[in-house]
């Protein structure tokens, strides 16, 4: 018999989804309890077939209006419509999402991707959303900032010489150049929280169902964008000598279970290489179990800067590959139950 969807929670208010509020965890918890009981919920390690929910990166500083790299996609509310239907699926499922594992994107002021890593002649940092290509690099446009050495415990010379590893790598594997960001998902501020209405969401699932949620810090490594939270753009420096590593036990993890469901922003850049990385990961072991793993395309957004750059149609190829490889493409509002491959 198919599980069906549940009611949504009265505290839930998808007018505050583009907002910050206190969670009030207390209260919370003790509706979790009376709503676990009331629906029969039992806890999630009794779970017959297994299900992952992969949240990359959402975070007030993708996801809210006015911070710093709001996911807008086409529609210029993109984030906030993608976590009032994310909440009201958690909600709507919570007999049947066994875990979920939410990424957290964490940067401090000197990584490779924020101005202060790079300066010209001048004396001048390149603007946000700056590209820089080998060609820059190798033409001295912009240049290793050497007042960052003592921070970084590196000398001018490596630094200059990672830089141009670096971006001739980035070149390399095809993916973008790299790409001056603005300062954003800083540790320890309040960009680099969840969003109010998804942590909220996601506490209540730990009480209800007696889970943990898998938190997965990523994007510290200052020599490195990671978009994906399997695996750092750049491994190694030009010596061969490691500077990050993948994670692998948790690929592992996610392809331990019987169905691995992936939403977050943004569906361009974290969400997208996310899903490439474990694409890859699986071909290398066994090709069917791309058949596991299914993409919420109405709770995940391109990055969309007007005026500036727009990757939908990255995107849109993007998910169509992983389509072509065996991964489901899928909806938050139909039933975890009608999609294929599902065994409730």
């Amino acid at each position: 018999m198919a599980r069906q969807r549940l009611p949504i929670p009265p505290h839930f208010n998808p007018d505050k989804v583009g907002e910050v509020w206190k969670v009030a965890y207390q209260e919370r918890a003790a509706d979790a309890k009376k709503w676990a009981k009331e629906h029969l919920l039992q806890p999630a390690y009794k779970d017959k077939f297994r299900i992952s929910l992969l949240l990359v990166d959402v975070q007030n500083t993708f996801c809210i209006p006015d911070f710093e790299l709001f996911v807008g996609g086409a529609s210029g509310t993109g984030a906030v419509d993608d976590n009032r239907r994310l909440c009201e699926f958690i909600y709507a499922n919570l007999n049947v999402i066994t875990e979920i594992c939410p990424t957290m994107d964490t940067h401090q002021a000197m990584q490779i991707f924020h101005s202060i890593f790079l300066v010209n002649d001048k004396g001048e940092h390149p603007q946000p959303y700056t590209l820089i290509t080998l060609e820059d690099i190798e033409q001295g446009v912009w240049k290793f900032n050497p007042e960052l050495s003592p921070s970084l415990n590196i000398d001018e010379t490596y630094g200059q010489q990672y830089l141009h590893h670096y971006t001739r790598q980035l070149q390399r594997g095809g993916k973008y150049d790299l790409t001056i960001w603005p300062y954003h998902a800083m540790l320890g501020g309040i960009g680099h929280a969840l969003v109010s209405a998804v942590e909220e969401a996601i506490f209540f699932h730990s009480i209800a169902r007696h889970n943990q949620p898998d938190f997965q810090v990523k994007g510290g490594n200052p020599f490195t964008e990671n978009y994906s939270v399997l695996s750092p753009e750049v491994l190694e420096d030009a010596m061969g000598e490691q500077v990050a590593e993948k994670n692998v036990g948790f690929v592992k993890k996610l392809l331990d279970f019987d169905a691995v469901v992936i939403a977050g922003q943004a569906k361009s850049h974290c969400v997208a290489w996310t899903i490439d990385d474990l694409l890859n990961e699986i071909q290398v072991s066994e090709k069917g179990l791309a058949e596991k793993v299914y993409l919420l395309e109405d709770c995940t957004s391109p990055v969309v800067i007007p005026g500036a750059m727009d990757y939908t149609e990255q995107a849109t190829a993007a998910f169509q590959r992983f389509a072509d490889a065996g991964m489901h493409i899928v909806r938050s509002t139909d039933p975890i139950s009608s999609w294929p491959d599902i065994q409730l």
